[in-house]
């Protein structure tokens, strides 16, 4: 298991991602949202070259990852996706910090603007509980439920 008082956040444009930190970031993606969730997609939507990418590192190894997207880009508001940590690092409230991390980041990037999230539904309560509010009825996105969220502008 990994601690999380031991993670380390980093903030990277595409351009500033070496080959292997993207590497990693996707291996890790489709480890657990193509492999674990049995979800064959397509990851690599070309999206990320838009993106700004959060790594959460622990000895120098990807343990956690989101993307974030300027308004306009996914959204009207900036937007948060792929929001992901290795199943080492399950339960120990990862999630929420990188969830945390990229809240504060568009918020002050993007002050005036709300942050919509496309969440899995299973995962409302998660994102309720760290200031998301549901939007809209559940719909199918790669053969799982989800559900907009958005944070609200300030």
């Amino acid at each position: 298991m990994t601690d999380t008082k031991d993670i380390k956040f980093i903030w990277k444009t595409y351009k500033d991602l070496s080959n292997d930190e993207l590497y990693a970031i996707l291996h890790l993606r489709q480890k657990v949202f193509v492999l674990e969730q049995d979800c064959p997609y397509i990851d690599a939507d070309y999206s990320d070259q838009d993106a700004i990418h959060l790594l959460a590192l622990k000895d120098n190894e990807l343990t956690g990852y989101l993307r974030a997207f300027k308004p306009g880009i996914k959204y009207e508001g900036s937007s948060l996706g792929r929001i992901v940590t290795d199943i080492d690092s399950r339960g120990l409230g990862l999630g929420k910090k990188i969830t945390i991390e990229g809240v504060n980041f568009l918020k002050k990037e993007y002050p005036d603007t709300e942050i919509v999230i496309s969440a899995q539904h299973r995962l409302e309560h998660f994102y309720f509980d760290l200031g998301f509010t549901a939007r809209g009825d559940v719909y199918l996105e790669d053969n799982i439920d989800h559900i907009q969220m958005y944070f609200p502008i300030n």
